[in-house]
């Protein structure tokens, strides 16, 4: 019986991997056959790479490689984000952990408020204030429009964090003679490394994966992020499945070298607030 148990285990776990990965083959058939379908056994007859390559060496007029300059700005966008929500939450979230202030309660229910709603609820208001700053179609500007949503939910994450680390490790650190900002800085921020990370890595999924609000504020085709790229190879008229499996192929690079790097402190991550004490 226990055999027979094992075995279908197994067998549903096998089953559970097929189905997760049979879109991911299909793609990828697609990209490196883009002039056929693929069938219900997703395998490339005749593989190639024309696909990829008519994605990633595309230029313009002026002999630029548009790609390439969409990918860095893309970079640019969601590493920014990152770096902005981290630099911002940071302090905003051990603040609302340790210290009693008047107006903390409010200022909660507030964050908490503006993840009630959408991002793209509040385009017409951030085009107009874009607009005002004179960072329509910048770069600067979406990073802003970003951040408006990844500060609130890092706060968030970083205060449940925060809450679990213990104050006797700062007080220690201070009756050793270390200032409340040596003991943040040297005891606090160490310990909340995991979330750090993986606060950061969604802040970037976020920036990397948005569509909606690039394709309003953006119009340039060389400051493109990839998503809006992605978009125009499917038309009214003409859809180039081919290239979008190819560029969504390498769109999704990035993405895995960056949970890659960062898997070590997933686990830890995903899970800092979930257990007060």
């Amino acid at each position: 019986m226990k055999r027979l148990a094992a075995i279908g285990v197994h067998a549903a776990i096998l089953l559970a991997v097929a189905f997760a990965l049979y879109p991911v083959l299909w793609v990828v058939s697609l990209a490196l056959s883009p002039h056929e379908s693929p069938g219900a056994i997703p395998w490339p007859t005749e593989p190639s790479l024309d696909a990829m390559r008519e994605v990633v060496l595309r230029t313009d007029d002026e002999g630029r490689y548009l790609f390439l300059m969409q990918t860095g700005a893309s970079l640019l966008v969601a590493f920014s984000t990152a770096l902005v929500a981290i630099l911002i939450a940071t302090p905003a979230a051990y603040a609302l952990s340790r210290f009693r202030f008047v107006g903390k309660d409010a200022s909660q229910q507030a964050l908490l408020a503006t993840q009630m709603f959408p991002g793209v609820a509040a385009a017409i208001p951030l085009y107009l204030i874009l607009d005002a700053l004179g960072l329509i179609d910048h770069l600067g500007g979406l990073t802003l429009v970003y951040a408006t949503t990844a500060v609130p939910f890092a706060i968030f994450q970083l205060k449940g964090a925060f809450d679990t680390i213990p104050r006797d490790l700062e007080e220690a650190a201070m009756v050793d003679g270390a200032t409340p900002f040596e003991a943040f800085r040297k005891v606090v921020l160490p310990a909340a490394r995991p979330a750090l990370a993986v606060t950061a890595l969604f802040a970037f999924m976020t920036a990397w994966n948005e569509f909606i609000l690039a394709a309003t504020f953006l119009s340039r085709e060389e400051i493109f992020t990839l998503p809006v790229v992605l978009q125009r190879y499917v038309g009214e008229h003409r859809a180039q499945w081919g290239h979008f499996a190819a560029g969504a192929i390498v769109v999704s690079v990035p993405v895995m070298a960056l949970f890659y790097w960062l898997q070590r402190h997933l686990v830890g991550g995903l899970t800092a607030g979930g257990v007060k004490g």
